[in-house]
């Protein structure tokens, strides 16, 4: 344990511990919610709009359904959300930086002027366009924040592989017969890995936010399936009478993004540290 602040710190072990716990509750999410069935959308109109008690800890929707179970279960929703726009935009991203800072001369230039392109539209707002063309949904609403969030990851593989590329072993490897394959994947591709993941950390917080953001909107996941971002708009039409009812997944919503920001930043600084103490 001493170790591991060391490390990373209170806020960074603290954040660690928070995650840690979301994805367990995720995981377990049928175990630990009171009422699974009105988690995953069953109703209790008996119940609806309940104030928190000792038998609706948080309360009720307009539904009667129990809002801590809803929001244990939209923990599911919420990580992944973020954690697959994360992959999918390492995924375009990553491919691109790679090609465009190992190759350079016009190929770099026509994969960054395609990339400004993407940079050029408010991120937000590109996800809002390419959510409404799609149509709302699971996976469209991954693949229109996706879209909008790969060119930062291309940006930042270019600029280490751009240092990278001219390392007296890399320049080594090219004399020596070795592929453009070979090299970008045994001695390119693993020293981008460590400030990749670092940016991957800190983004899956802003990812589930835009997500939510969405779903918000009405462009994201659809009922009945329990998502934070659907459950604050649901429940503004009935604010500030019933505020549980928003404040409530709203509160989730920032404790995880607080928390992956958190733990992004710890790994951020222990990065930096790492490479003064090499230096």
């Amino acid at each position: 344990m001493n170790r591991l602040v060391q490390r990373l710190g209170w806020p960074g072990t603290i954040a660690l511990g928070v995650v840690l716990v979301i994805v367990l509750v995720a995981v377990f999410a049928p175990w630990v919610a009171p009422y699974p069935q009105q988690g995953v959308g069953a109703p209790n109109v008996a119940a609806k709009l309940s104030s928190p008690s000792a038998q609706y800890w948080l309360g009720t929707d307009h539904l009667g359904r129990d809002m801590l179970s809803r929001i244990i279960y939209g923990t599911r929703v919420s990580l992944t959300n973020g954690v697959l726009i994360v992959t999918f935009s390492l995924l375009i991203g990553l491919p691109v930086g790679l090609a465009a800072g190992y190759f350079g001369g016009w190929i770099d230039e026509a994969l960054m002027r395609g990339t400004d392109i993407f940079l050029a539209f408010p991120a937000l707002l590109l996800a809002v366009l390419m959510a409404a063309a799609l149509g709302p949904g699971f996976l469209n609403s991954i693949i229109a924040v996706s879209v909008t969030w790969w060119p930062w990851y291309a940006r930042l593989a270019r600029s280490e592989v751009l240092v990278l590329r001219g390392q007296p072993y890399v320049e080594a490897a090219r004399l020596a017969g070795v592929s453009h394959a070979r090299i970008i994947a045994r001695h390119i591709l693993p020293a981008t890995a460590r400030p990749l993941t670092v940016q991957a950390a800190l983004d899956v917080g802003p990812a589930l936010l835009t997500a939510a953001a969405l779903s918000f909107l009405g462009l994201g996941v659809l009922p009945p399936t329990a998502d934070w971002g659907q459950m604050v708009d649901a429940g503004r039409k009935f604010f500030p009478a019933r505020w549980w009812y928003s404040a409530m997944p709203g509160l989730a919503i920032f404790i995880v993004a607080l928390a992956f920001s958190v733990l992004g930043d710890a790994l951020r600084d222990r990065k930096g540290g790492a490479s003064r103490g090499a230096a």
